[in-house]
């Protein structure tokens, strides 16, 4: 893809901070550009899948020289709606990296002794190491989307004062905002995905798990439940991302109803975005040189014997 059409895509998908997500307005998005108009579904999905390769490849070698620095991170923040896709976005865009240099968490209903700390001490624990590629298959963002929805959840974690309180909610997102400008500033980049399933897809994909042995493990009932709630929940996501898109940790809305552009579009920002760290190699010490020079000499000096 060249750089300039990169350059709109990402900028398309972006929630400018201090704008509204305008959800609504952007399900429509496709590959940013009108000659795709007249492109077919097969002709799109094989361009996705294109750009999916080459961006893998590149990721790969980013992340190297991401390890190779030892001085910044990335975490990758990952919400959505169920079935929209997220764990085959983090399959097949992470596929060709190194996985000793990637940890992936899904935050799941808290502890009693993480009932007992701030709503963010878990999330600060699971944050990656220098080096690292961190990535929240849902994530901190549970607190204002979900418990927004369901307020009653809140109970459990016993605070001063409830979500009937004035600012409650604008307050935990300024608590996010600057937890994320905090982890920005110590050299951890946080890029964050909302990948937007419309309504009818999600209904087509909850069917398919149930109509094949193999994935209907994958379904759980309680998902249809909350699948009611839906204009719900696409309220607080409209009022999450709002709120909480930033120079230093932007949101990017992602259309999720066909996953290889899905794929493609995550791929494409991370690209983008680890670029933008201006990474450099390490380089070795005038000792380390001449060590290292030494020890060229001795290896091809050396002889070795044929095997018998």
């Amino acid at each position: 893809m060249p750089s300039t059409r990169r350059a709109r895509l990402i900028q398309q998908l972006t929630v400018e901070p201090g704008r509204p997500a305008a959800l609504a307005q952007r399900d429509t998005v496709r590959l940013d550009d009108p000659e795709y108009e007249a492109l077919t579904h097969d002709e799109v999905e094989a361009e996705a899948q294109a750009i999916l390769a080459r961006d893998r490849e590149q990721l790969s070698r980013a992340q190297e020289q991401l390890w190779a620095s030892g001085d910044r991170a990335l975490l990758v923040v990952f919400q959505a709606m169920d079935a929209a896709g997220k764990d085959s976005a983090i399959g097949h865009v992470m596929s060709g990296v190194n996985p000793q240099g990637v940890q992936v968490v899904s935050f799941r209903r808290p502890s009693s002794e993480e009932l007992d700390h701030a709503f963010l001490w878990r999330i600060a624990q699971a944050t990656p190491a220098r080096g690292r590629i961190g990535i929240f298959n849902r994530s901190h963002y549970e607190e204002v989307v979900a418990l927004r929805v369901h307020p009653e959840w809140l109970a459990a974690q016993r605070l001063p004062d409830g979500p009937e309180s004035p600012g409650f909610w604008e307050g935990r997102c300024e608590d996010i905002n600057a937890f994320e400008r905090h982890l920005d500033r110590c050299g951890t980049k946080v890029v964050k995905f909302f990948l937007q399933v419309s309504r009818a897809e999600q209904k087509k994909r909850f069917l398919a798990r149930l109509e094949d042995p193999h994935r209907e493990w994958t379904f759980n009932a309680a998902d249809v439940t909350e699948r009611g709630r839906f204009d719900e929940y696409m309220a607080a996501y409209e009022q999450a991302l709002t709120a909480t898109s930033t120079p230093w940790a932007p949101w990017y809305v992602i259309p999720a109803d066909h996953k290889s552009l899905t794929q493609a579009l995550v791929a494409a920002i991370l690209v983008d975005t680890v670029e933008g760290l201006d990474l450099r190699w390490p380089t070795v010490s005038p000792d380390q040189h001449e060590a290292n020079v030494a020890a060229r000499r001795e290896l091809e000096a050396e002889t070795l014997t044929p095997p018998r």
